[in-house]
């Protein structure tokens, strides 16, 4: 299996740019970081210094140690690490993602992290970053993942809380804590009832709040927050909180869960769920090939998905592609981007 070997090397600690000195959402800790997003399996605790893009500062501090050395670059603006020009771009995940721009020698580099092409009001959108390499997510590489239109998606989400409203059920919408979550509340229609959050959810929302997001009021959940009646309410929560005690004051309950897995009927099902709702902050299967050959790219590297599948395909399709494996099994499963120092979940989101 092919490894980047030019301005990028795979190593155990992750991609690594040895005439810069750095490493790129590195899985352990290093001397310096330069982090895609503040999603734990992309910005790992424990390192020297980070750097970041601007608008990803304030989420990044919010799950790192305290006191880490974080140093921040607007989008599009160059720094120079021995020689490597560096910049970050939109990537559309969640906020302060961003792409990782690299140029040495005559040679342009792009690394995704994670990204989504559909406009999200809670980030900046994706900006397509032409180059010669590029190391790219395909969490959601495969034909099946194609994405409705979220604007339909927020109708089925709203005719669901006012049927549940109707009914006496209270309405628990289960989301990643940093960005699936801010992004559901941003598209609710919040006229419909008053709006709650977990303890996870609060917190990252509140940061959202205090770099100038706009959304809707929530109320902490908390004994002292209950109203008399939970069935007017919609419940946002990480997906860990499902069949947990904190669960047992909303009866009785009807579930939801947002995320591109729910693309999969069964996994409704596997999570005991009443909806499934088809709302992912990753690039689906027809966005992820715009992107690959908009590009322009000459080599790609598939990487936190179905690498040998969607590598094969683009090799058929007369790109030089390859996989490569950055992360463990753990890392890569269905809940990663959840911090589980944050809100006791797993962690890659949908």
């Amino acid at each position: 299996m092919p490894e980047p070997n030019g301005l990028l090397t795979s190593t155990d600690a992750g991609l690594y740019c040895e005439a810069g000195d750095f490493f790129v959402d590195p899985n352990t800790p290093v001397d310096r970081a330069v982090v895609t997003h503040a999603h734990g399996d992309h910005a790992r605790r424990g390192s020297g210094a980070y750097l970041t893009s601007a608008e990803g500062e304030s989420v990044l501090r919010h799950r790192m140690n305290e006191g880490a050395v974080i140093d921040t670059l607007p989008y599009g603006e160059e720094i120079d690490l021995n020689g490597v020009r560096l910049s970050f771009h939109p990537a559309g995940h969640v906020r302060g993602s961003a792409q990782v721009r690299l140029e040495y020698d005559g040679e342009v580099w792009v690394v995704t992290g994670d990204f989504k092409v559909t406009p999200d009001p809670t980030c900046t959108p994706f900006e397509l970053v032409p180059c010669d390499v590029l190391i790219t997510e395909c969490t959601f590489g495969l034909p099946i993942y194609r994405w409705p239109d979220p604007d339909a998606v927020f109708d089925q989400i709203n005719r669901w809380w006012r049927k549940n409203r109707e009914e006496g059920l209270t309405s628990v919408l289960f989301g990643y804590s940093f960005g699936k979550a801010q992004r559901l509340l941003a598209g609710v229609d919040a006229s419909i009832g008053p709006i709650y959050t977990h303890g996870a959810v609060e917190k990252m929302t509140e940061t959202y709040r205090q770099d100038g997001v706009d959304l809707p009021a929530t109320t902490y959940v908390s004994d002292e927050n209950a109203p008399d009646d939970w069935s007017k309410a919609l419940v946002v929560a990480p997906s860990h909180a499902g069949g947990s005690r904190w669960m047992q004051r909303f009866d009785p309950v009807s579930t939801g869960f947002a995320s591109g897995w729910m693309r999969i009927r069964g996994n409704k099902r596997r999570r005991s769920l009443d909806r499934g709702f088809v709302l992912s902050d990753h690039a689906d299967w027809p966005h992820l090939n715009d992107v690959i050959r908009d590009s322009g790219a000459e080599t790609v590297y598939v990487t936190h998905g179905n690498n040998d599948t969607f590598a094969r395909w683009l090799q058929e399709n007369g790109i030089d592609a390859h996989p490569l494996a950055l992360r463990s099994a753990m890392d890569e499963s269905e809940d990663a981007d959840d911090d589980s120092e944050d809100d006791s979940d797993g962690g890659s989101s949908g």
